[in-house]
């Protein structure tokens, strides 16, 4: 198999000593093993800046739409009602989750590349007493957006609400005190800023709201509470759990302490980012989101003009070269994404445009406006 550089919002990069820690089989009832799942749960609130008095992190096996999906079948009651804040294709996904689930909710739709705007949701809190919980996504990568979830939390605690946030692609690359932005329950990934492997979700829970949860999940293996209370005792998992995927991450946590911790991490990726757009922009390829909203963790970038080339072309030509990148979800517009995550430094970048000028010059585009 060819080897090549991911660059994409998670599965992403990892380091060959993340790799190697699932060279090793455990078992799941082994103490050593739940020991881990503990200083797991431990860390993952330190990262949070949280104290174990008032939050708790529970494992739950699966991708993050299944932790996203744990948290609002496992929240929102039946006597309470859902107002889902969507500006991308994440932020539909709550939606289709509710749906399914047959959630009473309610959907606040912002166009993909600007952010909701805090004052409408305050107005709909007002307009609609029955909303119980508010829940939105802070890294949008459908279109790389960084929406604004200290502003809209401050109008969701005021209404004295409960505020869900889906920190999939930025917790751990963009440093959260999640107490102090009013977060109540904030869902991420294995595979994202952390650079594990995908396998779990974890979900960070205030723990009266997780407690005021009992008897509310509407699936028997994504009930958030009952999984909090059998891994509180010991770190036992409710069922198999991915072990190779919880070494994995266990080491990754390690290597993030290594770097420099979430600051930076941040720093590194938010460099990326930067250079990528700058680059691009020298052979005129102008990123989807505007400078005050753009994220670190991925990058949209419209075709240039009077292109003719498909993505598959261009994917190929650059995979062939050592990198992957990921096609467009920005339905009324042709674009592509390029991920700043996981092992990927400025030489990368660096290298990844000279192959990108070479391909638009072959393609006729290099220096189009």
């Amino acid at each position: 198999m060819k080897d090549y550089k991911l660059l994409t919002p998670g599965p992403l990069t990892t380091t060959e000593s993340v790799k190697e820690e699932m060279l090793f089989d455990h078992c799941t009832w082994d103490d050593d093993y739940k020991k881990i799942t503990l200083e797991i749960r431990k860390e993952l609130l330190s990262l949070a800046h949280v104290e174990d008095e008032d939050y708790t992190a529970v494992l739950m096996q699966g991708s993050g739409t299944f932790g996203v999906e744990s948290v609002l079948t496992s929240i929102v009651g039946e006597d309470d009602k859902l107002l889902i804040v969507a500006n991308g294709a994440y932020g539909e996904r709550m939606t289709d989750i509710a749906g399914h689930s047959r959630l009473s909710y309610t959907v606040y739709r912002q166009h993909y590349d600007k952010i909701p705007s805090a004052k409408t949701v305050q107005r709909m809190l007002e307009e609609d007493s029955d909303i119980t919980h508010v829940a939105m996504v802070h890294s949008e990568t459908t279109s790389g957006i960084l929406n604004d979830i200290e502003a809209v939390a401050k109008v969701v605690k005021a209404a004295g609400k409960t505020f869900i946030v889906d920190a999939m692609s930025s917790f751990g690359g963009i440093d959260m005190d999640i107490e102090e932005q009013g977060i109540d329950f904030l869902v991420s990934s294995a595979n994202k800023c952390i650079q594990g492997v995908p396998g779990f979700s974890f979900v960070i829970c205030r723990k009266d709201k997780l407690m005021e949860s009992r008897g509310k999940a509407r699936s028997l293996s994504l009930d958030l509470y009952d999984q909090w209370l059998t891994m509180d005792k010991d770190g036992k998992w409710r069922f198999t759990s991915p072990t190779h995927v919880v070494l994995a991450f266990s080491r990754a946590l390690k290597e993030l302490d290594e770097e420099g911790g979430i600051s930076a991490r941040a720093k590194r990726y938010a460099h990326n980012n930067r250079l990528l757009i700058e680059k691009m922009k020298e052979f005129g390829v102008k990123p989807y989101i505007d400078d005050k909203h753009q994220g670190p963790i991925i990058t949209t970038f419209y075709y240039p003009d009077s292109s003719t080339f498909s993505f598959q072309e261009m994917y190929d030509y650059i995979k062939e070269r050592g990198y992957a990148i990921y096609p467009g979800k920005v339905t009324e517009a042709d674009t592509f994404r390029i991920g700043n995550i996981g092992e990927i430094y400025e030489e990368d970048i660096l290298r990844l445009t000279d192959i990108f000028r070479q391909f638009f010059k072959e393609h006729g585009l290099e220096g189009t406006n």
